[in-house]
């Protein structure tokens, strides 16, 4: 393989990859030409899982692995109902890596690394990391609150020591990173690498549509915000009619949207009102949830599809990170990871590291 300088990294090593970057698991953006493409530009592809069905899930690990030989990883939900059946698939399809969103039991850990699958899970807080390290993960994603999606309100910047400080396994650096100079700063906190999610939907290997992207690529800083009106918990998207509307909607309204909205997502999956109502339920971690934040948070992916598939901007919901005001192209995820590894070795070079 040509390209860049390898820069070893614990990261790197851990999961066979040449350079120390993350392409996280987006939801209905990291499939399998988005996974691949990333692979074998020589950094961690992740494929996002709770999207799919079981069926789905297999089928799509076998499209990356027709199209790369390189490592790459599955995203899971833990609290999935069949999240045993997707290990299983894992295993079977011999994947490289798990991420986890939440954090995974102590014997789904075990589980997989008995089967010599790497597992890192993501955490947003110092506790989350310490309790994920005591149970055996290899290594761990921290997210700041700059990150796109759920988020937390402490920045990388804050967290991210934190957490280097607590364990003593890997950690991957994640929110607000978009290039070669914050690769350099990650590990500077003495992290192993960098995880990005809006960078990589943002490239032209991604299957996101391009008027979608076009919108992102106009949004400043500013315009991208966090919002609880969603499903009551912080999520980081951009700005648009729908959140504007969410804000403004009563209570009654926004349950006539979100009975609308889960009612379409019901059709698309299969699943029955009371297993969707399970589903929001779960989704609380503790939270005090009005009726339609159950059912939003329920068919949250309905809302992101109708956007990141769908290219409905009017209806749907566009996760980003804040990273996105500093983005303004869309290289391809070979062209993106050469440009960040040459930033990189020059920033190391003008420090005198490198």
């Amino acid at each position: 393989m040509t390209g860049p300088v390898p820069l070893p990294t614990a990261l790197t090593e851990l999961t066979g990859v040449r350079y120390p970057i993350v392409q996280t698991g987006m939801g209905w953006v990291a499939g399998p030409r988005l996974v691949s493409a990333t692979a074998n530009a020589g950094a961690l592809g992740i494929l996002a899982s709770a999207t799919m069905t079981a069926d789905q899930l297999r089928a799509a690990v076998r499209e990356v692995k027709s199209r790369t030989e390189a490592p790459f990883g599955v995203n899971l939900r833990a609290d999935a109902g069949d999240a045993g059946e997707r290990v299983r698939i894992m295993i079977d399809e011999g994947v490289r890596v798990a991420s986890f969103a939440l954090a995974p039991s102590k014997e789904l850990i075990a589980r997989l690394k008995d089967a010599g699958v790497v597992v890192i899970p993501s955490v947003g807080a110092r506790r989350h990391a310490e309790k994920v390290a005591a149970w055996g993960a290899d290594a761990v994603m921290v997210q700041g609150g700059e990150g796109g999606g759920h988020t937390g309100s402490v920045a990388t910047t804050v967290l991210l020591p934190q957490v280097v400080d607590a364990v003593d396994i890997p950690v991957v650096a994640a929110g607000g990173f978009h290039d070669g100079r914050g690769l350099v700063a990650a590990l500077a906190y003495r992290a192993a690498g960098i995880g990005m999610g809006t960078r990589f939907l943002l490239t032209s290997d991604s299957t996101v549509p391009a008027a979608v992207k076009a919108k992102y690529l106009a949004a400043t800083v500013q315009d991208v915000t966090v919002t609880d009106r969603l499903d009551g918990l912080p999520h980081r998207m951009l700005r648009t009619g729908m959140v504007d509307a969410l804000e403004r909607s009563g209570r009654a309204a926004s349950l006539l949207r979100a009975v609308r909205h889960a009612s379409a997502f019901r059709k698309e999956s299969g699943t029955s009102w009371p297993g969707l109502v399970r589903d929001g339920l779960a989704m609380k971690h503790g939270k005090e949830l009005t009726w339609s934040q159950v059912l939003l948070a329920a068919n949250t992916p309905m809302l992101l599809k109708a956007a990141l598939v769908e290219g409905r901007t009017d209806l749907g919901v566009m996760a980003s990170g804040q990273v996105a005001g500093l983005i303004g192209d869309l290289p391809s995820c070979a062209e993106l990871v050469e440009r960040i590894m040459a930033e990189a070795q020059a920033t190391l070079k003008a420090l005198g590291a490198g």
